[in-house]
């Protein structure tokens, strides 16, 4: 009988349930992300140049509206860890490195990024991982508790924002270029998604 693969030797294989204390002793070139237990490779190349120029827009309007504030803006690769009920390493199952996020209680940041739901996320939309962000995510944001959730697409120039409300994300209308919009986690932060979007 063929024996199992050795978990800290084979993090991609299909065996397995993993977790964030894995995730540790592995040494590995590439990034990834684990959601409920399940690894998923990060994008072997870099992102596309709308996608950074949006990022860079995003991150350096919410680093000027933060400063001075309790609350901290992250770019990744920044390691979120999502945990259902431990902070233990061998028990968080869910580590993700969203394109920006926010948090504002620095009771959840050490040395290794953040362990609990941050204020808001971001993430940035490229071709082969819009499954995992709209599906995966949204479903481990939802039930982590992440309040505000933002889903920018790049090709078609939208922003959707999800909002927690009693536990369940409500959905924005779709945002497009000619819209500022506003952050009800961050009150007082506004967009204009003509910059935001530039001459992309």
């Amino acid at each position: 009988m063929e024996k199992p693969p050795d978990k800290v030797k084979e993090p991609f294989s299909a065996y397995g349930h993993y977790t964030y204390a894995d995730y540790l002793s592995w040494q590995l070139d590439e990034r990834i992300e684990l959601i409920r237990g399940e690894v998923f490779k990060q994008a072997t190349a870099a992102p596309r140049r709308v996608h950074q120029e949006i990022s860079m827009v995003l991150s350096n309007k919410l680093y000027e509206f933060l400063k001075g504030k309790t609350c901290k803006v992250y770019v990744a690769p920044f390691d979120v860890r999502l945990p259902v009920s431990s902070r233990k390493h061998e028990d968080i199952d869910t580590l993700v490195q969203p394109d920006l996020c926010v948090v504002c209680d620095p009771e959840k940041l050490d040395e290794l990024g953040c362990v609990g739901a941050p204020d808001l996320i971001v993430e940035i939309l490229s071709p082969g991982n819009n499954k995992k962000e709209i599906q995966l995510k949204y479903e481990v944001y939802e039930t982590s508790g992440v309040k505000e959730y933002w889903v920018v697409h790049p090709d078609e120039r939208t922003l959707l924002i999800y909002t927690l409300e009693t536990g369940k994300y409500r959905p924005s209308r779709l945002f497009t270029p000619g819209d500022r919009v506003s952050s009800q986690a961050l009150p007082g932060f506004e967009l204009d998604l003509d910059e935001a979007f530039g001459e992309l």
